[in-house]
């Protein structure tokens, strides 16, 4: 009986197995283990946390004699020295500027109001008081207006003169009374009449005076820099058995280095500690599958590309934590953080997964950095940008060796962040230039470690990458050259359906790369029978000629099947054989089928009917934008090839013709093309082609005749 039982909760485990969402939420699950897990692992017993000028929890003695170069004490010695340092100062120059355009300020407005028209002298006495904003006396006002302008000028020129040469010497806040009163006495030994001494002190009314005298922030920290270099580092011999705290007495720094130095602090896992690290995984795993629903639903339909994801956080954290245990072993060891390759795996995310999801991880690796580095928030920061960056450098792959590329870039920005992250922690010149090391080291190894990875990861997870269909554009690939050998009209054909298609889609923001790859291979399938499609056909002899419109329409349409069995064999990517069973979707091949109709018109045979539906291709319909712009493209190349005389005016008219037919004939309505897109294919379109057919110079005689003649001179050999 309990076997039974038993056997029946097995069937349901296995039945278990084969519902697709209960293994997503497995391995949600077993990421969710895995990460807590690794995490986790940070949290075995170490140093004991202590706090200082808190008491001691127990008696400390040393069980060994030890001899080493107290930072603390050092550090307290270094403070010490640089407080003693007074503080330097410095004439405040903008504070003289401010006071003198103050006095400017105060002349120019009396400037104006002299030269006002139709206003006499008592209301620009009132003009002047009002327009000064001080109280200045009628007499003082008065004796301004009237002076002529030399005087003024006189005047104005003291006044600064007077300024310059009390607050230059410096003034400090305490002494600006005394400064105002000696700004006074400087008046009243000029050699000008009273009434002018008593007009220049009402100015300097209007003049707030300023502290001159100020600290110098830049020169006071050189100083005490200077003084803190003086000091000799502290060095504290301990002896065994010596006792360096006792219970419930106060731990300061000095002594909680001491009992580090010593190895003295040891103590267990808190537990609370490990719930709030599984507490942080569970957040993180939410954040990830709320992101994947608002922005790659299709990845939570592939249960592939999850593992894929799942596999490449959970090798990041493993290469973390391998990393972060050394970071306790030496101080150079304690920067080991720089060295995380995380934009590896942002780029690897980045190129099979997306960018937007690369980003993200990069936060998430991040995140994770700083807990297994014991929190500290400069390894965070590198790898956060590490990991942009990296996502960045990659988002236009071009080439395998754009990878490399991404390797200096990474470089430039991990090198910049520890500089920067440095200067802020205040590093030494030698562990900041650890930390650079390390840095120039991860951006080397991320882009290694992303080269050598990626083909491995694009067989076992089936992904098309920009890097693969690169691969498959090059014209030796064996389809290609079949292609260009066989059916070179077709091969012609095709490149240039791939350049429309390349540019339409980089236009709508679609996969250009895909678009051309794809376009390159949509016609492969007229390898079998290359002389029954007109591009191929040499002479003017068309075998379509002997055949019936039925006959021609099943040759026609066999090459998208044709197409299929040989990239099945050769092996293309799945989204290459979407293309090419989708380019013609379900078009109607209408020349024979309205050469059906004439036959039967010609005929004359009433009981004899034409089935639309035999005239069309067995589609699909384009399922994706790249198939539907290599569908119009396809189209486009072709039809302006046959146009008689093709000027901009009728190829647009022709495109736009081609794109309005698969609308009405519901070719794209499987796509996701909208119409402010299809406008923006068809302005592609014209552009490309324009550079295609656009119109040629036409030479004189004369110039022609030249230009042979200097190729015939040329090409004759000259005597040594």
């Amino acid at each position: 009986m309990k076997e039974i039982i038993w056997k029946k909760n097995l069937d349901k485990l296995f039945s278990g197995f084969k519902n697709y969402k209960f293994r997503r939420l497995l391995w949600l699950f077993l990421f969710y283990f895995v990460a807590t897990l690794i995490l986790g692992t940070s949290l075995l017993p170490r140093s004991l946390e202590v706090a200082a000028n808190q008491p001691s929890p127990r008696a400390f003695f040393s069980r060994q004699s030890i001899d080493y170069e107290s930072e603390v004490l050092t550090e307290q010695a270094r403070d010490r020295a640089a407080k003693d340092v007074a503080p330097v100062l410095k004439v405040d120059q903008s504070a003289i500027a401010d006071m003198e355009y103050a006095i400017h300020n105060n002349f120019a407005k009396i400037r104006e109001i002299r030269l006002l028209q139709g206003v006499n002298e008592d209301q620009k006495v009132i003009k002047v008081k009002n327009s000064l904003g001080f109280a200045m006396t009628d007499s003082a006002a008065r004796t301004l207006l009237e002076t002529d302008n030399n005087t003024l000028n006189y005047l104005e020129k003291q006044a600064i003169q007077i300024l310059d040469k009390i607050m230059e010497s410096g003034v400090q806040q305490a002494a600006l009374p005394v400064a105002k009163e000696n700004i006074s006495k400087e008046i009243e030994l000029l050699a000008i009449d009273q009434i002018y001494q008593d007009a220049l002190k009402e100015i300097y009314k209007g003049v707030t005076l300023k502290e001159t005298l100020i600290n110098d922030p830049v020169s006071t920290a050189q100083k005490r820099e200077e003084a803190r270099a003086q000091v000799e580092p502290v060095r504290v011999t301990i002896k065994q058995g010596e006792k360096i705290a006792g219970e419930g007495d106060i731990l300061t720094p000095a002594k909680i280095e001491a009992l580090q130095q010593l190895g003295l602090l040891r103590t267990s896992t808190s537990f609370t500690n490990f719930f709030g690290v599984a507490l942080l995984v569970l957040v993180t795993c939410i954040l990830i599958v709320v992101f994947l629903r608002q922005y790659y639903k299709d990845i939570l339909h592939s249960e592939s590309h999850q593992l894929l994801l799942a596999l490449l956080l959970v090798l990041g954290l493993i290469i973390i934590k391998i990393l972060s245990s050394f970071s306790g072993t030496s101080d150079a060891m304690a920067l080991i953080g720089y060295l995380v390759p995380a934009s590896a795996i942002t780029m690897l995310i980045a190129i099979l997964l997306g960018t937007k999801l690369a980003i993200f991880s990069a936060f998430i690796l991040g995140l994770y950095t700083g807990v297994l580095n014991g929190y500290q928030f400069q390894f965070v920061v590198a790898v956060i940008i590490g990991g942009i960056t990296g996502v960045f450098s990659v988002s236009r792959l071009s080439q395998r060796g754009d990878l490399m590329k991404a390797a200096l870039y990474v470089m430039l920005a991990n090198t910049m962040t520890a500089l920067a992250l440095g200067m802020m922690l205040n590093y030494s010149l030698y562990r900041m230039a650890i930390a650079i090391s390390f840095a120039l080291a991860n951006g080397l190894l991320s882009s290694v470690a992303a080269i050598g990875t990626l083909p491995f990861l694009e067989t076992v997870f089936d992904i098309t990458t920009s890097v693969k269909l690169l691969e498959l554009s090059d014209a030796n690939q064996p389809l290609l050259r079949r292609l260009l050998l066989e059916a070179p009209g077709t091969y012609h054909h095709s490149v240039l359906v791939g350049n429309l298609a390349e540019g339409a889609a980089d236009a709508v923001g679609a996969n250009s790369i895909l678009a051309r790859v794809g376009a390159y291979y949509h016609d492969i399938g007229k390898i079998r029978r290359p002389y029954f499609f007109i591009e191929n056909q040499i002479n003017s002899e068309n075998p379509h000629d002997k055949l019936t419109p039925t006959l021609s329409t099943l040759i026609i349409t066999s090459h998208i099947k044709d197409g299929l069995e040989l990239a099945k064999e050769s092996k293309l990517p799945k989204v290459i054989v979407d293309i090419i069973a989708q380019h013609h979707g379900t078009n109607l091949i209408s020349f024979f089928y309205n050469k059906a109709l004439e036959n039967i018109a010609a005929d004359n045979d009433k009981s004899e009917t034409v089935n639309e539906e035999d005239f069309r291709y067995e589609g699909p319909k384009p399922k994706s934008k790249e198939a539907a712009i290599v569908m119009l493209a396809d189209a486009v190349e072709a039809g302006v090839r046959s146009l008689k005389n093709p000027t901009p005016g009728r190829m647009e008219g022709f495109i736009r013709k081609v794109i309005k037919d698969k609308l009405d004939d519901g070719q794209l309505e499987e796509c996701e093309l909208t119409f402010r897109e299809l406008d923006t294919i068809a302005q592609s379109f014209l552009l490309v082609l324009n550079g295609i057919f656009h119109s040629r110079i036409e030479y004189p005689d004369q110039v022609l005749k030249e230009m042979e003649r200097r190729k015939i001179k040329d090409a004759t050999p000259r005597k040594q």
